[in-house]
């Protein structure tokens, strides 16, 4: 997090992207470039079994609004209009996709030292209206995460979480999916000059009366080489390692094996980005 609590996404995100980030089974290339005023494009491709998706995203910046536009396949076009600073530490969002025109939405995000708080709502006749907060400070942070649709009149989503931090060490709770599932987790900090670190998760569902532990670290072999590794309770080992052979251009190939079936394939997945 920066200055203050963050807002609500913040709170674990640490450990999620030491757990989960560029983990991936699939084969997946993207090579941005860059006009003579600034626009960069960024074309995208994945294959995933049988099927190859691809999409071309363009972003431009003028002063303090960001507009991102992407076509995917599918024909669909997805813009993401963004106006950072338009009042001290208040960020507009305006989204929208065609042809779905339902998709319409404004987001507002205010940030404080003491406080974060977002709020959405959708451009229909009857929206969904969405509203996350965090109060605290940079050591302790408490939140919550609600979604109401105005249609039916009922809640769709309410979680609420606690963070607590210190130089070396966050530590999470977060309570979601309606207060069916309780999640825990923390990252540690080993070593700041190798950026070594390890974190877990443990997660439990009420409901189904199941939990779920994961642990993982990262390390940085060197400035430009970084290796992860993940185990869970469920046998499933995951392994990542990760190059930026010239600046802004990486590789990453990351694996997962059953240990409790060893004899089954591995899945590999490859991903490789390019900026000149």
């Amino acid at each position: 997090m920066g200055k203050g609590p963050g807002l609500y996404p913040d709170i674990g995100k640490k450990a999620r992207d030491l757990l989960y980030r560029d983990y991936q089974g699939d084969h997946k290339f993207s090579l941005t470039t860059y006009t003579a005023n600034g626009v960069s494009i960024t074309s995208s491709g994945a294959k995933k079994g049988e099927l190859f998706l691809a999409d071309v995203n363009t972003k431009l910046i003028n002063k303090n609004i960001t507009t991102d536009v992407k076509v995917d396949t599918n024909s669909k076009v997805f813009t993401t209009i963004t106006i950072d600073e338009a009042a001290p530490g208040l960020k507009t969002i305006f989204s929208f996709v065609v042809p779905d025109q339902r998709s319409g939405k404004v987001e507002l995000q205010y940030l404080h030292e003491h406080a974060g708080i977002s709020t959405s709502i959708g451009l229909t006749a009857s929206p969904i209206v969405n509203f996350s907060g965090v109060a605290g400070n940079n050591t302790v942070a408490f939140g919550t995460d609600i979604s109401f649709d105005t249609a039916s009149g009922n809640f769709t989503k309410y979680n609420a979480g606690l963070s607590f931090s210190t130089s070396d060490l966050i530590a999470s709770l977060t309570l979601n999916d309606k207060g069916d599932t309780l999640t825990a987790s923390y990252y540690h900090t080993v070593s700041p000059l190798t950026n070594t670190a390890v974190g877990g998760e443990l997660t439990h569902g009420f409901s189904s009366n199941e939990n779920s532990l994961t642990f993982g670290t990262h390390h940085s072999l060197d400035a430009l080489t970084t290796v992860k590794a993940r185990v869970n309770n469920f046998g499933i080992a995951s392994g990542l390692l990760q190059h930026e052979w010239r600046p802004k251009s990486v590789f990453t190939i990351s694996g997962e094996v059953d240990t409790r079936a060893i004899e089954k394939s591995a899945k590999v997945g490859l991903a490789l980005a390019l900026k000149p």
